[in-house]
């Protein structure tokens, strides 16, 4: 595929694909003097499960829907059974409300070691890279295959969903949580071993190679001069992969490009068990233990988010249901067939989602991080002020940020699992059976790459609709119907190509927000059409 251009200084460069879990990714850049000054992602999978759902039995969700995604399929469980919840009006027991949550948990926790060292800092041995001070360590953390780290990471991070199995009897696509609560009973036993595989990812992994020091001093960094600080307290500090990350990614650059829209968007999500029993669309926000909301960079304002606020256009996606936005509730998804690629026109099957005030905003583990920082919410709800305070000391979003919001909610994860374990009452119940009724449904959580919701409605028994927006949709969505880009395009402009054979920054920005089905990348010079470079950057 190739462009032209009338700007002579201008060259297009498409890269098919960068790599996601919900299928291809492909990215088009212009370039002008060795910088990006437009972008455009494009979705070129069709998922289609909002049709194939359509008609079905309504709990057929919980069966299909995880299978939406290889890597985070207890996240839209999540979003099923709840979203079934709120259609019944069912009541949900305290320990069915702590497995679904524990089970979510452990399946983000396995992601982050696996996405950090299989996926993102791969980059981080790029050629372009050798002149800095760094680049023989990265080589040797980082590599892969070879890297001390790498190989420690991709090995621990399947640790964490043996707990899973413990609930659901495998991982992934189990279907283990239903309306009404839970298909399981946790023994003592499980508890016990579940303690134990936390412990074993903690003590081999998250405190001696990632933190270098335990989660408790961590837990004592509250700002962006505690963190500075805490990298020189102790050698095992400024020796481990968060500290050596860190300075080699400001030795790189990645703090100067990659920022995006600064706006930030997040569901919230973890239910409290005595909060959320009697489980409604409106009074989630009050119940959930990572609060909603979404943060405005430009006004440097928060506010409550809720499902009432979304908004999807199809301008730019290649669905026929007209310029206008729409609430999920309200759309009927109706694709076009033998679709055609227009940058100008349809390019995408990603709709562009929005905040009906705001407008486009950026979903994963930084918004997470920039809304935990707000004092908006109940006094008993998450609050975490080192990010916020890192985006204001640094000037601002950068991929290196985004980056590290990711790797620092880890330390937040595993606590609540802990939290999770203790919390059991194993003699209580687990399940109680939902009368089924026709209705609207909305389940909402935060997988590991950020915001996911699903609506239903169900009529004369069945699903007459059923809508999902992913983490991926808010950051991969194209232009709106105002020709607003949408996040990751945002992030791309600016972004400095020194190489445009070898665009290593561009999988660095596309890569922070997790793209992450890595494969073969392709360069094309838009003037002749001569394919540039072919490598792989995994």
């Amino acid at each position: 595929m190739t462009a032209t251009t009338e700007n002579p200084n201008v060259e297009t460069l498409d890269i098919s694909p960068v790599g996601r879990v919900e299928g291809d990714l492909d990215v088009r850049v212009s370039i002008d003097n060795g910088v990006v000054v437009n972008a455009w992602t494009q979705a070129e999978m069709f998922r289609g499960f909002e049709l194939i759902l359509r008609g079905k039995d309504p709990q057929a969700g919980l069966v299909v829907t995880p299978r939406a995604c290889g890597i985070c399929g207890a996240s839209h469980l999540t979003c099923a059974a709840w979203a079934l919840d709120t259609a019944y009006g069912t009541e949900v027991p305290r320990n069915a409300i702590i497995a679904r949550n524990l089970g979510q948990i452990v399946e983000s926790l396995q992601s982050q070691p696996r996405y950090f060292y299989g996926l993102y800092a791969i980059d981080m041995v790029n050629e372009k890279y050798k002149g800095s001070k760094y680049y023989e360590e990265s080589i040797k953390r980082f590599a892969p295959f070879t890297g001390s780290s790498y190989e420690l990471g991709v090995t621990i991070s399947g640790k964490p969903v043996e707990i899973y199995a413990l609930l659901g009897g495998q991982w992934p696509h189990s279907s283990y949580m239903v309306p009404g609560g839970v298909m399981c009973a946790p023994t003592l036993t499980d508890v016990t071993r579940s303690w134990s595989i936390l412990e074993y990812f903690r003590r081999n992994w998250l405190e001696p190679c990632w933190l270098g020091c335990s989660l408790e001093r961590y837990e004592e960094i509250q700002s962006y001069e505690d963190f500075m600080a805490w990298m020189d307290e102790k050698p095992e500090h400024a020796n481990s992969d968060l500290a050596f990350y860190y300075k080699a990614g400001v030795d790189y650059g990645l703090d100067q490009y990659g920022g995006g829209l600064g706006r930030y968007i997040t569901w919230g999500y973890l239910p409290h068990e005595d909060k959320y029993n009697n489980p409604t669309i409106e009074g989630r926000n009050d119940a959930v233990i990572m609060k909603s909301g979404i943060y405005d960079g430009a006004t440097d304002k928060w506010i409550t988010m809720d499902n009432t606020r979304v908004r999807e256009n199809t301008t730019h996606a290649w669905y026929s249901e007209g310029p206008d936005d729409v609430h999920p509730f309200d759309r009927t998804t109706n694709a076009i067939p033998n679709n055609q690629t227009d940058f100008s026109g349809n390019y995408s099957w990603c709709t562009a989602v929005s905040d009906f005030e705001l407008g486009r905003c950026e979903a994963g583990p930084f918004a997470r991080q920039m809304v935990a920082g707000g004092t908006h919410g109940h006094s008993w709800q998450h609050h975490d002020p080192l990010v916020v305070s890192m985006y204001k000391a640094l000037g601002g979003p950068s991929l290196h940020l985004r980056q590290i919001a990711r790797m620092h909610e880890t330390i937040k994860l595993y606590r609540q699992a802990e939290r999770c374990l203790r919390e059991f009452r194993l003699d209580e119940p687990f399940y109680i059976k939902p009368k089924v009724r026709d209705g609207k449904g909305w389940g909402a959580t935060e997988a590991i790459r950020g915001a996911l919701a699903h609506w239903i409605e169900v009529e004369d028994g069945k699903l007459k609709n059923y809508q999902i927006v992913a983490p991926t949709t808010w950051n991969v969505g194209p232009r709106d119907a105002n020709e607003n880009p949408g996040p990751i395009e945002a992030a791309l402009i600016g972004s400095p190509i020194a190489n445009k054979h070898d665009p290593v920054e561009v999988g660095h920005v596309a890569r922070s927000f997790d793209s992450c089905l890595v494969c073969t990348v392709h360069a094309y010079d838009a003037k002749t059409g001569e394919q540039l470079a072919k490598f792989r950057t995994a």
